[in-house]
């Protein structure tokens, strides 16, 4: 059974960061491609950030590229989502998610955590 976890958020003011960690189980996570969702109140769920299965390979949103970096640690099994520069506008409830094979598009991954909440005051 896939279980994924976020831990991480927080509140946190403009220009400061945060660490997202995404505890993964039932799957390894260099066999997977990873990524980071967010969804804001009103607003459709967004791609953040993605790691793909074996080479690693990293991909970004425009509005967080230079910004965020998604890592992986495999001994761990472990996902993360390091936010640094925050932005008010970066406020939602974050989101991991996996699947054998994906890509930016969140309907493309089966597996979803619960999310965690960032909120960036100004």
């Amino acid at each position: 059974q896939v279980q994924l976890v976020e831990s991480g958020g927080g509140l946190v003011q403009a220009g400061g960061s945060l660490r997202l960690s995404c505890a993964a189980s039932g799957l390894i996570v260099s066999s997977y491609d990873m990524g980071w969702f967010r969804q804001a109140p009103g607003k459709e769920r967004e791609f953040v950030a993605t790691i793909s299965r074996i080479v690693g390979r990293t991909s970004y949103a425009d509005s967080v590229k230079g910004r965020f970096t998604i890592s992986r640690d495999i001994s761990k099994n472990m996902v993360y989502l390091q936010m640094n520069g925050l932005k008010p506008e970066d406020t939602a409830v974050y989101y991991c998610a996996a699947d054998r094979r994906a890509g930016t598009y969140a309907q493309e991954y089966d597996y979803w955590g619960q999310g965690t909440q960032v909120t960036v005051s100004s």
